[in-house]
């Protein structure tokens, strides 16, 4: 009788050891937190990313900061650019789109009268080589008549202004006789001025010249709204 017993007890044992050590092993795994097994390649593979080249994903555009005058004088680069290299196509690609670009051949911006050319204008002008009434000679008071190509060659890029001398930011270098008033036309635009203060010895500086870029922001770029020219003038 004793030896049955004694197995029943060893039994009883063992069962309870068994059921205490089940207890604890569950307990303890509840408190412990489960380690992420996913390695780090697996773990950036799983989170969804941004793909701008997916149909439909439509990309958000930087904000222009306006006040950055790197972001200015780079546009204002890249509109001289395309005066110095002829390249008309690239020119009326940065013209603005609503407002266009206004010509002004003597400092004096003349909102009523100086021509003004949305790039779709200009582009078929150029093309098709008209001849236009940009404003009146300084002195004489010519007609200046002109293809737009013959207009840029003297009335805006008639000097290499991507080697000016001076080049000035939202300022005025000189005056002349003629009225500078870029600012109260535009005023809420920027400009860059390009400055020779004289071309050839000889003259003594009466030759200085200008080309102020004139920009306005608009869907987050800066895009070309005036071309003003100056030069010496009685």
């Amino acid at each position: 009788m004793k030896k049955p017993v004694l197995i029943s007890l060893l039994l009883l044992l063992c069962c309870a050891l068994g059921w205490a050590v089940y207890l604890f092993t569950n307990t303890y795994r509840q408190g412990t937190p489960v380690r992420n097994t996913l390695s780090s390649t697996t773990a950036a593979s799983a989170v969804p990313s941004y793909d701008s080249t997916r149909p439909g994903v439509t990309a958000t555009p930087t904000p222009l900061d306006t006040t950055d005058d790197a972001l200015l004088l780079e546009r204002a680069g890249e509109v001289l650019d395309a005066l110095a290299d002829q390249d008309y196509t690239a020119l009326c690609a940065l013209v603005h789109p609503q407002r266009g670009v206004t010509f002004t051949p003597y400092s004096t911006v003349d909102p009523e009268n100086d021509l003004c050319f949305l790039p779709d204008q200009l582009s078929k002008a150029i093309s098709d080589g008209s001849t236009y009434l940009w404003g009146f000679t300084n002195g004489k008071g010519d007609h200046i008549n002109l293809t737009v190509s013959e207009y840029i060659s003297r009335y805006v890029y008639n000097e290499d202004y991507r080697n000016a001398p001076v080049v000035s930011i939202d300022q005025i270098a000189v005056s002349g006789n003629a009225l500078e008033n870029v600012q109260e036309v535009f005023s809420d635009c920027r400009f860059v001025e390009y400055y020779y203060p004289g071309v050839k010895p000889e003259m003594d500086n009466f030759d200085w010249c200008a080309l102020k870029v004139v920009l306005a922001p608009y869907a987050e770029q800066w895009y070309l709204v005036g071309l003003i020219h100056s030069e010496w003038t009685v």
